[in-house]
């Protein structure tokens, strides 16, 4: 029988593939697979990651440059309302889609409701080429040389399902940044493309081999241009170098691309992808058109002249609520008369309620479209200045129209030890608290206001820990008679926008995880105490050093015996048990 593939959305669905998961979930159950590894390495190519919880299983779903419709946002309402027992999504600091505790029978649900609207989570997971990540402002930014869109979502389609990257030795993530500004933190990712035209040609800088967690790297500089007809060639490529590296399957912890470019240097990576173009598979045309996704739109962009009440104060709307959400959360487009207006999702978690909601929005005020961002927000683009309040009190009534989009109180984490076998802390239950006490703070001063705070339940990452102005990664400590105790180390000075991406750099204190608000308060104290006029908190760091926070925050770590005064410290955010270390092996390296 021929397989039939829905070409609906970027990356084509076939239903085939959903009614082979079926079967195969089925033969598991029934204990019919010989080696369960296998098994594992084979869902993991569909988007489905074991959990920490037995049986529980998190399916993530693509979102290739972070492109989400209204159709979209309803077929995630389905699966957050009628199949994840939480009955939400998150967004992660990747622009995928995440759902928890599900069952591996109700992924089967879930693939099907996604492939009507052209969603899948095919290798979301494993040793393949994730997804794709992309710049929110792509098509209406001011300072791009191109529209990168359609660009990214041909390497997506390129590699989805290529025989290449099936097994890789480690996963590899990839990010098309739309101007110079470099929005899709491309230093960061194993590969980034930066558009630029060179002699009236379309193009990239391209960049390898970054990455976070053991081992941070800013990724080097492979070529300062590959034309679009090439990228695609010189991609494949590189991947086909960091896939013969056999070295790097003997220590899968070793195994991204960073440490294969960190020991033998860019320059000789350059050499052999060079002499991997010579090959046969090479000598053919990779011109993208042919897998170019041509979204216009624009001609879906609301008319302008639809909306009655305006938006400025002398119609009436100068409420400081409203005018402070339009300040830190709007911004002009380059299409004269429309914005791009930031949804401030608290930590990526969308209620099952409120997708339906926001779907009606986006339709309302945004053509039906809308970007994910890497800090786990939503852009809705297209919004014409008319429609801006009442966008505004419409996001508002469904619960989303919080000021301070990428402020200090946009915290970022990562899931950590409510589901990730990685976890060590309960990064989350921190993000909550301490983003609870930043709002009650109600921090005025605009530069510490400027302040970017991620954190992560271990040392890998995924928080994006690394590159915030104060960064947090789960670890644990011991208390006097050996009981442990969840715990955080802290990085200083990290920053991520204007292409200035840099690591902060990791404090000499580690302090108890339930301390976590007060170190924060204690750093931001002495920041706005001690800086000089107009001094950025990155330039304060540079100014007077890292370790200047430390004794500030050294008598934190001090912790008495385990009893009824101190018992709340052994415990974890969000927890009512006493802590205790329990990691499992992740299911990445499988």
């Amino acid at each position: 029988m021929a397989t039939k593939t829905d070409q609906r959305g970027v990356l084509p669905v076939i239903p085939e593939e959903i009614d082979e998961y079926e079967r195969e979930v089925k033969r598991f159950r029934d204990n019919e697979w010989a080696n369960p590894d296998h098994f594992t390495a084979w869902r993991l190519l569909r988007g489905v990651y074991g959990q920490r919880q037995p049986d529980a299983q998190m399916m993530r779903i693509k979102i290739p440059y972070g492109g989400l419709t209204a159709d979209h946002l309803d077929a995630l309402g389905v699966i957050a309302r009628d199949l994840a027992p939480l009955h939400k999504g998150h967004f992660t600091t990747r622009e995928n889609m995440q759902f928890h505790h599900m069952r591996l029978e109700d992924a089967v649900t879930a693939m099907r409701v996604l492939g009507e609207v052209g969603l899948t989570s095919r290798e979301a997971c494993g040793n393949t080429v994730r997804n794709v990540a992309g710049c929110p402002m792509a098509g209406v930014c001011a300072d791009e040389p191109f529209d990168i869109s359609p660009y990214a979502a041909a390497y997506a389609r390129y590699f989805v399902r290529h025989p290449l990257t099936q097994k890789m030795p480690r996963k590899i993530k990839s990010a098309f940044s739309g101007c110079a500004r470099d929005c899709a933190i491309t230093a960061i990712h194993d590969v980034g493309f930066i558009p630029v035209v060179k002699d009236g040609k379309k193009g990239f800088k391209m960049v390898m081999g970054g990455g976070t967690s053991i081992m941070a790297r800013i990724a080097p500089v492979l070529y300062e241009f590959v034309s679009t007809d090439d990228y695609l060639k010189v991609s494949e490529a590189a991947l086909r170098v960091f896939d013969k590296a056999d070295e790097l399957r003997k220590n899968r912890m070793k195994a991204r691309v960073k440490f294969l470019i960190d020991r033998i240097g860019i320059d000789e990576f350059r050499k052999l992808v060079e002499e991997e173009m010579k090959g046969e598979w090479a000598q053919k045309s990779f011109d993208p058109t042919p897998l170019l996704y041509l979204d216009d739109e624009e001609k879906d962009a609301p008319n302008p002249n639809a909306f009655v009440n305006g938006a400025g104060p002398a119609n009436g709307h100068a409420s400081p609520e409203y005018l402070e959400w339009k300040r830190t959360n709007v911004s002009p487009q380059k299409q004269a008369g429309y914005n791009v207006a930031l949804v401030t999702i608290p930590l990526g978690d969308v209620q099952a309620e409120q997708f339906p909601l926001l779907a009606n929005i986006l339709r309302k005020y945004a053509g039906g479209h809308a970007r994910v961002t890497q800090q786990q927000n939503l852009m809705l683009r297209w919004v014409p200045d008319s429609a801006l309040h009442a966008l505004w009190a419409d996001l508002k009534s469904v619960g989303l129209g919080e000021p301070g989009v990428n402020e200090i109180t946009d915290v970022t984490s990562c899931p950590g030890t409510d589901s990730c076998k990685l976890g060590i802390t309960a990064s989350m239950g921190l993000a909550w608290e301490l983003r609870k006490e930043l709002l009650k703070m109600q921090i005025s001063d605009p530069l510490a206001r400027k302040l970017h705070i991620k954190m992560s339940g271990c040392p890998n990452g995924c928080g994006q820990h690394h590159i915030a102005n104060i960064g947090f990664h789960g670890g644990s400590m011991k208390g006097p008679n050996g009981n442990q105790i969840p715990s955080y180390e802290l990085f200083i000075g990290g920053a991520y926008e204007d292409a200035a991406t840099r690591f902060g750099e990791r404090l000499k204190v580690r302090i108890p995880a339930k301390r976590g608000p007060e170190a924060v308060k204690r750093i931001v104290g002495l920041y706005m105490k001690d800086r000089n006029e107009g001094e950025e908190f990155n330039a304060f760091v540079d100014r007077v050093g890292a370790k200047v926070f430390e004794p500030v925050l050294d008598d934190l770590k001090e912790i008495g015996p385990l009893n009824r005064q101190t018992i709340d410290l052994y415990m974890d955010w969000s927890k009512t048990v006493l802590y205790k270390v329990e990691r499992g092996e992740g299911e990445c390296a499988i």
